[in-house]
């Protein structure tokens, strides 16, 4: 063993490893002090050190797809590293997943000087690597971010990135300086709360040792693309008050609250809609009559209300039976809702054969020649089992001095001089 010498080990260390470069972080430069095999191509010569830090870790791990440009901010943060520092990356070369080893070395404590050592791992570590990844993945798969958090030291450090390496990262960032960054991944209407929620005196006054607070919210993914996140801070369980260090981390809710709204939508909309006809019910037309009174009065939108009544409908449930009448109904409602659909008219069932349309963006020349076009249609209509209908329509437009209620009432006057009158007619208030 006495033959291996400081030279004789520098040597053989040189002839090993795969690829050795050396790192002047503040200059932004690298120069190449040794390469082979796939380096011979990955590294340059002298080369852009920002540009090596993104071809490094702004991929996703398992492939070569780059992270969205807005991550990128954090590249000069990850290229300054606090003592010795190893990793292993999957770099996709040539359509081929290689596993690498980097070990990096500070050359001096004053400067941002390294050395980086390169090793590329054979195929059985690689499969160890990746069934150790796989069980990571199983348990871990949801949380996409993680850091531990100092606010009396204002230090952000052992970050994890999931997506990129499984390993934390050796570096560390102001918590302040973090978060005033990170705040523009946030969907811009939950930007507020983000900023509310992760203030350092917000925390120090509302999370106690050994709990944990978290909030939803919408944060865009490294690809770019925004999705349901969970945040959580979890304050480190100890007897000294005034040690304010957190855990924090990015859970990615984003299928399961995507399969919550939907389901919310879908008891949203049964509670919109009349069960027999599917248009809105009383309720929601009511709510929508409102809705077309502000648009009026704050945006200046045309609005009308047409109100249309089937004409002897007693006599169709009278004579057939009220199965029928649920049949006709319906069939009116199919046809008024068809016929509509070109034109930003909602409608609803204001209840037994009433219908009320809020109408959109038409002039009142232009509602009553649709609401006559509609009359027309129905008389020349065929309904199951008792062939012809008519119906009565009434309509207003909506006013400057009018409330939900007063345009109702004018709707609805409207409709009952058409059916005063002699019905199977339109009439204007």
């Amino acid at each position: 063993m006495n033959e291996y010498t400081r030279e004789t080990v520098s040597t053989l260390f040189y002839d090993k490893v795969d690829a050795i470069i050396i790192v002047d972080a503040q200059k932004d430069v690298y120069h190449t002090v040794k390469k082979r095999g796939l380096f011979e191509d990955f590294l340059e010569t002298d080369g852009n050190y920002k540009s090596l830090i993104e071809k490094l870790w702004f991929h996703f791990s398992d492939n070569s797809n780059k992270i969205a440009d807005d991550y990128h901010v954090f590249i000069p943060m990850i290229g300054q590293f606090k003592g010795k520092y190893v990793d292993r990356i999957k770099l996709k070369i040539n359509d081929e997943i290689r596993l690498i080893q980097i070990s990096i070395y500070p050359l001096d404590d004053d400067s941002n000087k390294y050395m980086f050592i390169f090793d590329e791992l054979d195929n059985s570590e690689y499969l160890r690597e990746f069934l150790t990844d796989r069980k990571v993945d199983t348990i871990q798969s949801s949380y996409l971010f993680s850091m531990y958090v100092d606010l009396i030291k204002d230090i952000a450090y052992s970050i994890n990135v999931t997506e990129i390496s499984s390993n934390p990262q050796n570096y560390d960032v102001k918590y302040t300086t973090w978060r005033m960054m990170i705040v523009n991944m946030i969907w811009p209407e939950d930007q507020k709360l983000f900023l509310e929620r992760t203030d350092p005196d917000y925390l120090k006054k509302n999370l106690h040792p050994g709990r944990t607070t978290s909030f939803d919210c919408q944060m865009k993914n490294l690809k770019g693309v925004f999705i349901w996140v969970k945040l959580i801070f979890s304050r480190t369980s100890t007897n000294n008050e005034e040690d304010f260090r957190f855990v924090f981390m990015v859970q990615d809710i984003h299928e399961n609250s995507m399969q919550l709204f939907e389901t919310l939508k879908k008891y949203e909309d049964l509670a919109s809609r009349d069960p027999l006809t599917s248009l809105f019910n009383h309720g929601r037309i009511e709510t929508e009559i409102s809705n077309g009174v502000e648009a009026f009065k704050s945006k200046g939108t045309q609005v009308s209300l047409m109100m249309l009544d089937i004409d002897y409908f007693k006599k169709v449930n009278d004579t057939h039976g009220h199965s029928v009448g649920d049949i006709i109904l319906k069939q009116f409602a199919d046809l008024v809702v068809d016929f509509l659909k070109p034109y930003n008219i909602i409608t609803g069932r204001w209840g037994g054969e009433e219908f009320v349309c809020v109408c959109y963006d038409m002039d009142s020349g232009k509602v009553k020649q649709v609401a006559e076009e509609l009359r027309q249609k129905i008389l020349e209509s065929d309904f199951d089992t008792v062939g012809k209908l008519t119906c009565s329509v009434g309509l207003t437009e909506v006013k400057s001095s009018d409330t939900a209620k007063s345009v109702f009432d004018r709707v609805d006057r409207a409709m009952y001089e058409a059916k005063t009158s002699g019905r199977n007619r339109t009439i204007s208030n």
